[in-house]
């Protein structure tokens, strides 16, 4: 029994310090020394101060900021810890429900907007954290966004225009406008 026992847990001994001490932390030394920005969490920084992150979406509802896809994560909404879709399939009623609940705020927050609600803004992303929307969710806000600031609308197209991200590599991906960086432009 000693002779299997001994080599069992000399091997567990050293894989463990290998596989949960070594390799996460020269992974961590690494992404630090290569990307620092990044393996800090791609921090956003206005006058000092931590406001957001460009992986993580924010709860905004003033009037006067871009509002992001819904959240679908647990509690509260953009939390990190609780990452994942609702799961719920498109004849779901839940799901439904929850469009024509998000779709009556856009309405609200904006009675002479005719134009079709941009999908985005009454569904969540997979990850229920997505920090970005579709261009054509970030024009459909223009009106509201531009009213409540007491700007013109060509302005705030022109900001929309200015933080539009296009494909990575011009094929991967979709054109989409980070909320957050919207809201801070906004803000100066």
């Amino acid at each position: 029994m000693n002779s299997v026992l001994r080599p069992t847990l000399a091997i567990f001994s050293v894989l463990t310090v290998v596989s949960g001490l070594v390799y996460p932390a020269l992974v961590t030394v690494l992404a630090q020394g290569l990307f620092p920005d990044q393996a800090s969490g791609s921090l956003v920084e206005r006058e000092g101060q931590v406001v957001g992150s460009r992986l993580i979406g924010q709860s905004f509802s003033d009037p006067k900021y871009f509002w992001g896809r819904p959240s679908a994560t647990a509690e509260t909404a953009y939390n990190s810890a609780a990452s994942g879709g609702s799961n719920l399939g498109p004849t779901n009623a839940g799901l439904l429900q929850r469009v024509k609940d998000r779709t009556a705020v856009l309405r609200a927050s904006d009675r002479d907007n005719k134009a079709p609600i941009a999908v985005d803004l009454v569904t969540a992303s997979a990850s229920g954290l997505d920090p970005h929307i579709s261009p054509a969710a970030a024009q459909w806000q223009v009106p509201r966004v531009a009213r409540a600031r007491g700007i013109s609308e060509a302005a705030v197209h022109n900001l929309v225009a200015v933080h539009t991200e296009e494909r990575i590599l011009g094929i991967l991906g979709s054109p989409r406008v980070s909320v957050l960086a919207l809201n801070l432009a906004l803000d100066r």
